[in-house]
């Protein structure tokens, strides 16, 4: 929920988005669906129970890997951003990159047979 005073959100609101999109989300459904239930053994117990086990597991697995790469992206992103000189040459790079792209694209035309 946006509040009008400052602009900002509530976290509790963005948090329940999030849940809610990877909930409704087709990809996930058919990743489990097709996936986990090839290291299910019924010998082993119950197979809902083994999904639930490894889904929690992949859960955890990417809130770990998600959050150290959301740290190191942090603290590297405000080292970055006050280096001018860098910015600077990004920009270079990344206008040289785009033109030689659309030079590329502007060359590669279909060929007459």
């Amino acid at each position: 929920m946006l509040d009008a005073s400052n602009g900002r959100r509530n976290l509790g609101s963005i948090f329940g988005q999030g849940v809610l999109v990877n909930l409704l989300n087709p990809k996930t459904a058919l990743f489990f669906l097709a996936f986990l239930p090839q290291f299910v053994d019924p010998v082993r117990g119950h197979a809902t129970l083994q999904i639930f086990e490894l889904g929690v597991l992949f859960a955890l697995m990417g809130w770990v890997s998600d959050s150290v790469w959301a740290t190191i992206a942090g603290t590297f992103g405000t080292r970055l951003r006050g280096n001018v000189r860098l910015r600077s040459t990004q920009r270079k790079i990344s206008g040289g990159v785009l033109i030689a792209l659309g030079v590329a694209s502007a060359f590669s035309g279909a060929k007459a047979k």
